[in-house]
């Protein structure tokens, strides 16, 4: 809900003050419009960040199986704190969204303010613990020595830079919060073609740089990143629908800001790190059904990564537009906007569902032509396939409830389904069958308990609101 202050603030406004300081009406946008038209840049946001993943990939294979493994293991860690980060970034949206929804653009505009000011606070003591442990962290891996040079090396340069990446996250949160997710989408774009040529240009050594090799993709990555966070920053500083930071306010830490964002944004957190480690625990289980079945482990996992791009864009969406109409008090715009987010996400998801359905070995081959690889892969796609609609459900009915301020349900729900999703995977291996197929069908299992949970809680909570 919107802090008691921010409403405290906005009532004791006149009347036609209050009207100057809300959000620009657009009395012709349709409900669906805003919900496509916050979703689509969020999809292709992610997927350029999907790509750049990819993009990065194939220059370091140039340079070997040790540089490609080093990086590799660096971008396991890597992930996991971006994808903490960006749960956090969930709590600056939804303050902003729920500020901007109630007309308070000075509260909203604070909010953008002291949450950027608090990623940097954040980072430091994150760069510091990441120079100090990259090496003890990398060696849990078990890696060779060369390959944990090559992986300590990349962990240096981009945990100790560690604030860009802090303020690129939640700079789009903020944005998103005020209904613009079209900008972070552009600045990702242009960050991508920089990380290309960076990356390409610093790995290798050409127009007169020195060829630094593996650690060329991490300097090539935090330059065009820090450029982003920049021109986000100047974004910011001139302002998005009514939304600026820098209007005079104080740049001194506000203890209750933090509070208010860690108390949003911290469960997301850990419900994004239980995700991680659900699908770590069950790479050992999957490595015990040989390397055939575990690389085809890892395609599937792929694949679903790309699958989920419209549920994440839906689910974002509804988080902000939910926020902002929890802040303006019409709680049946939040239901609407939520069903609609729902339609359109069922849709997307169900229509990627049908082309793995029918299309799953020619997926596969894709990434092998090993006809054992591709038969198991082909087989466990099929079953991600029939999974795709339930998904869709789990992340708008998390993404609406996350936007009424509640994030700890979503950390409950999704925690429970994955660590059953572990549990069950590793009876039907143990006892059922020692197949592939065995494992990603504890998905299909547990997907209709964990979206009907959402649904209930949903419900539950509309009541409230």
């Amino acid at each position: 809900m919107v802090p008691q202050e921010t409403v405290m603030q906005l009532n004791e406004l006149p009347a036609a003050e209050r009207i100057e300081t809300m959000p620009p009406s657009k009395p012709q946008q349709s409900l669906q419009r805003r919900v496509l038209g916050l979703a689509a840049p969020v999809i292709g946001e992610n997927l350029l960040q999907t790509l750049l993943g990819v993009v990065d990939t194939i220059l370091v294979a140039g340079l070997g199986a040790v540089a490609l493994a080093g990086v590799g293991s660096a971008l396991q860690v890597i992930l996991v704190l971006i994808a903490a980060l960006t749960a956090l970034s969930v709590g600056a949206s939804v303050l902003v969204a729920q500020a901007y929804g109630a007309g308070d653009l000075t509260a909203a505009s604070r909010y953008a303010q002291q949450s950027l000011l608090w990623s940097v606070i954040f980072s430091i003591p994150l760069a510091i613990l990441g120079l100090l442990f990259s090496v003890p962290i990398l060696g849990l891996f078990g890696l060779e020595a060369d390959v944990t040079q090559v992986a300590a090396q990349y962990l240096h340069v981009t945990l100790g830079t560690v604030t860009a990446i802090m303020v690129l996250l939640i700079g789009g949160g903020v944005l998103r919060g005020a209904g613009d997710s079209r900008t972070p989408m552009l600045i990702t774009a242009l960050a991508n073609v920089l990380n290309v040529s960076l990356t390409y240009t610093l790995i290798y050594g050409h127009f007169g740089l020195p060829a630094l090799g593996a650690v060329g993709s991490a300097w090539g990555t935090f330059l065009s990143r820090l450029i982003g966070a920049l021109i986000l920053i100047w974004v910011l500083l001139k302002g998005r629908n009514g939304v600026r930071i820098g209007l005079g306010f104080s740049w001194r830490p506000q203890l209750h800001v933090a509070r208010e964002v860690l108390r949003i944004g911290l469960p997301a957190a850990l419900e994004e790190l239980l995700v991680i480690m659900a699908f770590a625990t069950l790479t050992p289980v999957v490595a015990g059904l040989g390397t055939v079945a575990l690389a085809a482990h890892r395609v599937v996992i792929n694949v679903l990564s790309l699958s989920f791009l419209p549920g994440i864009g839906f689910g974002l969406a509804a988080t902000a537009l939910v926020g902002q109409s929890i802040g303006a008090r019409k709680p049946q715009e939040a239901r609407a906007i939520t069903s609609i987010a729902l339609r359109w996400a069922v849709i997307w998801m169900g229509a990627l569902g049908a082309i793995f359905l029918f299309f799953a070995p020619q997926i596969m081959s894709l990434y092998s032509d090993d006809p054992q690889m591709i038969a198991q892969g082909a087989a466990a796609i099929r079953v991600v396939a029939l999974t795709q609609p339930l998904w869709a459900g789990s992340f708008v009915f998390a993404g609406a409830l996350r936007g009424t301020g509640n994030t700890r349900l979503p950390l409950v729900i999704t925690g429970v389904a994955m660590w059953a999703v572990v549990g069950l995977g590793f009876l039907a291996v143990t006892l059922v069958q020692q197949n592939l197929v065995a494992i990603w069908t504890a998905f299909l299992i547990v997907g209709p308990f964990e979206t009907a949970a959402f649904a209930l809680a949903w419900r539950w909570w509309r009541r409230s609101i």
